[in-house]
Order: structure tokens, then C-alpha cells, then sequence
């Protein structure tokens, strides 16, 4: 964009004093917000841009579950389908979107549900499974229609929020004074080997409240897992951490691939990334331009990689010709916490859920 950027400040004043209005008419109970007796945990950010919102909802579900009967409600972003739905395993990305059908997948036994309307998405998780004990909002934290018992922000480490300005101008959907409105702070995508210095700079830098807690979290790329069922002639699973000799075709419609293609470089012999728009909806056309990636890799052994996000969609194609067929794995993403921080932070969530569990009924303060 060049030096035509600097024209888009003017719309982001616009844009800054639109969003300050209405979170000051939240903020003043001029407009309505409800606040549910259940536990409702709020998982977001005020950025545009993937933060990491999917693996860190997915690490509070695993933490939770174990102790808890667990709801997780989106919106569903980009589905076809309208109103409330309970996302099922079986259920389709047109129906559910597809985060929330990756979720559903990785937990079968935690109830995902998607509404645009968050209010009314509660409200019809309590009146169809009212054992449900704690509800995680994901990607909610702009939602002021509900407010939540607990706030979770995220902050990319790559992207500062504190060094980010207003749309268009930036990528910040609101100023950075709604900060404030979080409990916990979570710097995602950090590297491992953060300096103390570093982190010294940030925490200093983010000015957090004394009621706030920041914890720095790392991305972590598990074991790949196969999209279809391997035959016997399918290659050994790839090992992410010991690809030499290998060949990979990458393929994301994310956010930021980024972090993911610098982890598979690091060994791979040879890497072609395929890469569209976040949410991308895969058509037959786009087989072709895997099948030629595909062929134009001349390691011995080869792969086609994907996201967990990416692999719902792709996996709506039965017709996915051998060999690429049985080389499509897709690669999990969790998190750690870095400074072994995780035990600290899972007590603070446990305890907020156990302090506040209600009579399993639909009651509203």
C-alpha cells in the first residue's frame, strides 16, 4: 500500500470514535449486556488476523472437560446454515463453519454449538443440555451483548497489539484502552527461547492492570495425523521434527502460515507451499495445483501437508486421487506456556468455574 497508507488514518479516527461510542454505551448500561450464572469464559481478541483463538479455546475445553461438562459456543464464521445448530463430528463446514467442526472433532464428548447471536446461543445450550456447567465463548471478546465472568485476550507476539493502530489504518478493531476488560492477557505465537529482557519489555509495555494476569504462550506442532484411513501402501507417518530427504507440499487457508512453513523448513528437503485466504472454501479446480505440487517434488519421499482447520474442508472430497490420497496428513496445533506458567494458569480458570457453578438451570443475573 505504500505511501497510500497514511490516507487511511483519517477513516481510522472515524472508525476509532464509531467503536468508542458504542463501548461506552456498554460500558454506561446505556445498551443492555447480560451477564449468565453460569460460568461463561470469554476467548478473543481486538485484532484482525489470526491470534491463535482456535488452539488456546481447544487447550480450556481439554483442561475443563475433565472435570466439567463443557460447552463451546462460535459463531460460526462463514457457515451456510443459520440460527442455533449443535455442531456434531458428522456434522458438514457448511453447516457449522469450520473451527468449530475441527473442535467438535478433536473433543466428540464437549457439546460445540454455533449462533450468531451469543445471547441466544447460550440460552439454547442451557435449554438443551441444562447440565452444561461452563461455557467458552470463542472468538467473543468484541460480543458486548453478553458480558462474560471470565475475559481471555489475545495479543500475536508478531503483531503487538500496543504497537498496532485503528482499521483500516491498522489491524486493531477497537482502541487499545478495552484492554482493561480483560482478565487474563496471553502474549500467543512467542518463541521458546524468549529472552527475560524480552519479556520484561512487553509486560512493561502492555501496562497491565494489578487485576490482570499476562502469560506468554508457544505454538506446538504435534504428530500429523492422516485425513483418510492409509492403506498398505501408504508411506510412514512424517516426522515434522526429522523430514531430510523428504518433500512437502504445504497447504493453508490460514491466517498465518507462517510460523508453520519456518517449523517445516527447518528439515525438510524441499517445500512448496500452496497458500490461500483464511476460511478458503476448496473447490475440484484446486486438486489439480495439489496433484501438480504433488509431482513436482522429486524427493524419494513425499507429503502433502495441511492445517487442522484446512483439513475439515478437505476432507468433504472423496474423490482425492492416490497417491496424494493417502500423503495428506494434517498437523495439530497446541500450545505451551512458557516459564512452565500453565499450572498457574489452570488453577486461575479451574477455580474461577468451581467458584461460580450454578444450579444447572437458564438463569441470567
Amino acid at each position: 500500500m505504500g505511501n497510500y497508507r497514511i490516507l487511511l488514518y483519517p477513516l481510522a479516527l472515524i472508525y476509532g470514535v464509531i467503536t468508542g461510542i458504542k463501548n461506552f454505551l456498554y460500558d454506561a448500561a446505556i445498551l443492555p449486556s447480560v451477564e449468565f450464572r453460569q460460568p461463561v469464559i470469554c476467548v478473543g481478541n481486538i485484532t484482525v488476523g489470526g491470534t491463535g483463538k482456535t488452539p488456546h479455546t481447544e487447550y480450556l475445553a481439554g483442561l475443563l472437560k475433565e472435570n466439567f461438562r463443557v460447552a463451546v459456543l462460535s459463531r460460526g464464521y462463514k457457515r451456510k446454515s443459520r440460527g442455533f445448530r449443535i455442531v456434531t463430528p458428522a456434522s458438514t463446514v457448511a453447516e457449522s463453519g469450520d473451527e468449530p467442526l475441527q473442535i467438535s472433532r478433536k473433543y466428540p464428548d464437549v457439546l460445540v454449538a454455533v449462533d450468531r447471536n451469543r445471547v441466544n446461543g447460550v440460552r439454547r445450550i442451557m435449554e438443551t443440555k441444562p447440565d452444561t456447567e461452563v461455557i467458552i465463548l470463542d472468538d467473543a471478546f468484541q460480543h458486548r451483548r453478553i458480558t462474560p465472568g471470565f475475559s481471555i485476550l489475545l495479543s500475536d507476539f508478531n503483531r503487538p497489539i500496543i504497537s498496532d493502530h485503528l482499521l483500516p489504518y491498522g489491524n486493531l478493531r477497537e482502541s487499545l484502552s478495552n484492554i482493561r476488560r480483560a482478565d487474563v492477557i496471553l502474549v500467543t505465537k512467542s518463541p521458546v527461547n524468549i529472552s527475560p529482557m524480552q519479556r520484561r519489555l512487553i509486560v512493561k509495555y502492555i501496562n497491565k492492570a494489578p487485576y490482570q494476569n499476562l502469560y506468554f504462550t508457544s505454538l506446538k506442532y504435534n504428530n500429523p495425523e492422516p485425513l483418510f484411513a492409509p492403506n498398505e501402501a501408504s508411506a510412514p507417518v512424517p516426522d515434522p521434527k526429522n523430514l531430510h530427504g523428504t518433500g512437502i507440499v504445504l497447504l493453508t487457508g490460514i491466517a498465518n502460515p507462517d510460523p508453520l512453513k519456518e517449523y517445516l523448513q527447518e528439515t525438510a528437503a524441499e517445500l512448496i507451499h500452496i497458500r490461500y485466504p483464511d476460511h478458503y472454501s476448496y473447490r475440484e479446480k484446486d486438486l489439480d495445483a495439489i496433484y501438480s505440487a504433488y509431482n513436482m517434488l522429486k524427493a524419494p519421499l513425499k507429503y502433502v501437508l495441511t492445517t487442522a482447520k484446512d483439513s475439515v474442508r478437505l476432507r468433504e472430497f472423496i474423490n482425492i486421487a492416490e497417491p496424494v490420497r493417502s500423503a495428506l496428513y494434517h498437523i495439530p496445533v497446541g500450545i505451551d506456556f512458557l516459564n512452565n506458567d500453565n499450572a498457574e494458569f489452570n488453577n486461575l480458570i479451574i477455580d474461577y468455574v468451581r467458584k461460580n457453578k450454578r444450579d444447572n438451570r437458564v438463569s441470567e443475573i
